[in-house]
């Protein structure tokens, strides 16, 4: 085990790089370091805490939220192991001013001496969120599956937090609005938003776009989006003792009100970086899709394994998006393509390399914070975005054209009225173009 002295010895941290110099400028509190915590134990979760302390030595963990209390333990479980911390070695973040490779033994001591989440701010349950929001601290972190999101997002605003928010933000229209006008109060009250969406982060994306918005390519004639990958996962099987509820929420990647299905989920990247590009979203699309190898059985659910769509922005501009969940062993293509009057761009050659982009962003987020950087609000783009992703899906799924205005008029809303383990669900029948109808 280090000691702190052999830390501070072999660290370029320093005494004082622990200490806010303007406190007054924290938009949230002017404690000594920023509070932070986090709505949705799992990979995701746990990865995000390691890359917000990875950036930012002024921030501690103190609360914890989750509707599983074995995914909570188990995520602080993963957070106290150095090993699980460590994956990070080698990282170069800024320390008092200057680049610092982060070393193994130095981010192991730095980050667990931040993870100070005591019993009473374990929360575990369906209304575990309320209570962390209600807790004294400064950021929530949403990691939750994405149904969720609306629901936890306006909380936290309300509660004047701060937010980190996983992509993407809703999984139909109804969720989307609501997370729109919480963003629009988070803007307001001059709360920073940050995104999931780590491309805006990350220097090869943020330097390409700004060199074809100056024209280095020409005017944007097309544009080709590909997330072409295996299945994020399954459970293992259905326990015995789960209700239909806690099994669906154990299983979320095979159910469309929890997870949006792949186009929203994942491919969500792709189309974010494409509106950004754009500098909107796009007017209306046709797309198809269906299930290619995915087995009709529960374990399954009721998505897709594979969609091409056709977007089109009000410049008459056409995106070519396809994506795909095919077992490993196929081919597999996540990437984009711009074509230009004068050229084209895989919308990262244009760029230097930066640093990792998942800390990245959470570094961007502290400076917002603290009033050392640009004010940062993500809301109303992201969730256009994942408007964006959810026309696709309804589109493949009725075989209609979407509209931006259909989708932002509808009432979909896919969201359960009632909560809780043992909470009778029938899982919505698989989509079937010409039988199922967007509204």
């Amino acid at each position: 085990m280090l000691s702190r002295r052999t830390f501070l010895k072999k660290s370029s941290l320093g005494a004082g790089a622990f200490t806010i110099l303007q406190p007054q400028l924290v938009r949230g509190a002017g404690q000594e370091r920023l509070k932070a915590g986090l709505v949705g134990c799992g990979g995701r979760g746990t990865q995000a805490v390691v890359d917000l302390l990875t950036g930012n030595e002024n921030v501690e963990l103190v609360a914890m939220a989750d509707v599983f209390e074995d995914k909570l333990e188990g995520s602080i479980g993963q957070l106290r192991d150095p090993k699980y911390i460590t994956r990070h070695a080698g990282i170069v973040v800024e320390r008092n001013g200057k680049p610092t490779e982060m070393k193994a033994e130095d981010l192991a001591f730095s980050i667990q001496g931040r993870i100070k989440v005591d019993p009473e701010h374990h929360f575990v349950g369906f209304e575990a969120y309320q209570k962390l929001v209600a807790s004294d601290l400064d950021i929530v972190m949403l990691c939750t599956p994405p149904g969720y999101r609306p629901m936890h997002f306006e909380a936290a605003v309300e509660a004047k937090k701060h937010v980190f928010t996983e992509k993407p933000i809703a999984t139909d229209p109804v969720g989307t609005r609501r997370f729109m006008a919480a963003a629009k109060k988070a803007e307001a009250l001059k709360l920073t938003v940050m995104s999931g969406a780590q491309r805006r982060s990350q220097r090869e994306y943020i330097e390409t776009i700004q060199k074809i918005h100056d024209g280095a390519i020409g005017d944007v004639l097309a544009l080709y989006a590909y997330y072409l990958s295996g299945p994020v996962f399954h459970a293992k099987g259905r326990d015995e003792k789960w209700g239909d509820m806690e099994w669906e929420h154990r299983n979320w990647y095979s159910f469309v009100w929890i997870c949006g299905d792949q186009i929203v989920e994942q491919h969500f990247h792709n189309l974010d970086f494409m509106n950004w590009l754009m500098g909107t979203h796009p007017e209306r699309v046709v797309a198809s899709g269906g299930i290619a190898w995915r087995p009709r059985e529960e374990l399954y659910g009721n998505i897709y394994d594979h969609m091409s769509s056709d977007f089109i922005y009000p410049n008459g501009v056409h995106l070519t998006s396809h994506c795909r969940q095919y077992p490993s062993g196929v081919y597999h293509n996540v990437s984009d393509l711009v074509v230009g009057a004068k050229g084209r761009s895989t919308g990262l050659d244009l760029g230097t390399k930066g640093i990792n982009p998942y800390v990245q962003e959470h570094i961007d987020m502290v400076k917002s914070i603290r009033g050392e950087g640009p004010y940062i609000n993500h809301g109303m783009a992201v969730a256009e975005s994942t408007m964006t992703a959810i026309m696709g899906r309804e589109s493949a799924y009725s075989g209609q054209e979407i509209t931006w205005d259909q989708a932002m008029a509808s009432q979909l809303d896919l969201m359960p009225k009632a909560f809780g383990y043992d909470q009778k669900m029938e899982a919505a029948p698989l989509p079937v173009p010409g039988v199922y109808k967007f509204s």
